[in-house]
């Protein structure tokens, strides 16, 4: 279980998710989490670089050490990161994404965060475990090539008309490993998303609609239906069910990102 979380900020660091690593590697305890005002060499999923603009977006990191969790679990801790922060934008500033599978959060069609897990081994069993979390909190504009799938929570209330209301990052980043505790401890009794997957699956993006699976052998078209207790993707193809599962497989609608 996830008991104690204990915070710690730099103005800037190469990487959150490796200051967490190295501190693993001297033994720290679980519930640590690194944030920092900015990251040199942020990283996002398939070997990515994840921007982190100076003072503009969250950049923040957690350590667990779970005690005999199976590897087949691991993966699914990135669903479960993706529910916290969904949730603590809702709470916090009552914007209403959706998951786009596995771990994406949308607002009005947009990517809004992005998240990161990796783990490390030792002796053939889970050693640690590092939750990587990015948010775009202040983010005015982006570059070129994300700018029409990229958003931000500024951009988000000026949207809805709360001109003069701002994220705070200090403030969303503890909210989320709040709501990332809760979750968590829901998650590890049973190393699953039983107790989870019906609130996943209220707010996942495309449920019931048509979405294209890109892998990279194909892509093809099928109805996404759910998740599994893995977290997995359930999509119907042909009027067959499919499991989709996390790695080098995009999700996309049909006439774009989300």
């Amino acid at each position: 279980m996830l008991d104690n979380i204990n915070f710690e900020y730099y103005d800037s660091v190469d990487s959150t998710n490796d200051r967490i690593k190295e501190r693993a590697h001297a033994g720290e305890k679980q519930g640590l989490v690194i944030s920092a005002g900015t990251q040199t060499a942020g990283k996002g999923r398939i070997g990515r670089k994840w921007e982190s603009p100076k003072h503009d977006s969250i950049a923040t990191s957690m350590l667990l050490t779970p005690q005999e969790i199976s590897l087949e679990a691991v993966p699914t801790i990135t669903v479960v990161a993706a529910m916290a922060v969904r949730d603590a934008l809702s709470r916090l500033y009552g914007l209403e994404g959706k998951i786009k599978w596995p771990n994406d959060i949308v607002l009005d069609g947009k990517k809004i965060c992005g998240i990161l897990t990796e783990m490390e081994m030792k002796d053939g069993n889970v050693w640690f475990v590092v939750v990587g979390i990015g948010v775009n909190v202040h983010n005015k504009s982006f570059d070129e090539e994300i700018a029409f799938k990229a958003t931000s929570v500024d951009l988000e209330l000026k949207k809805a008309n709360r001109d003069g209301e701002t994220g705070h990052r200090a403030e969303l980043t503890k909210a989320i490993w709040e709501s990332f505790k809760r979750y968590y401890n829901i998650f590890i009794k049973t190393q699953d998303m039983s107790g989870l997957k019906e609130e996943y699956e209220r707010n996942l993006a495309n449920f019931g609609e048509r979405v294209r699976i890109e892998a990279q052998e194909n892509s093809y078209e099928a109805i996404a239906k759910g998740i599994t207790a893995k977290g997995e993707l359930i999509v119907e193809v042909d009027k067959k069910e499919q499991i989709i599962r996390t790695g080098e497989v995009s999700v996309r609608g049909i006439y774009g990102y989300v």
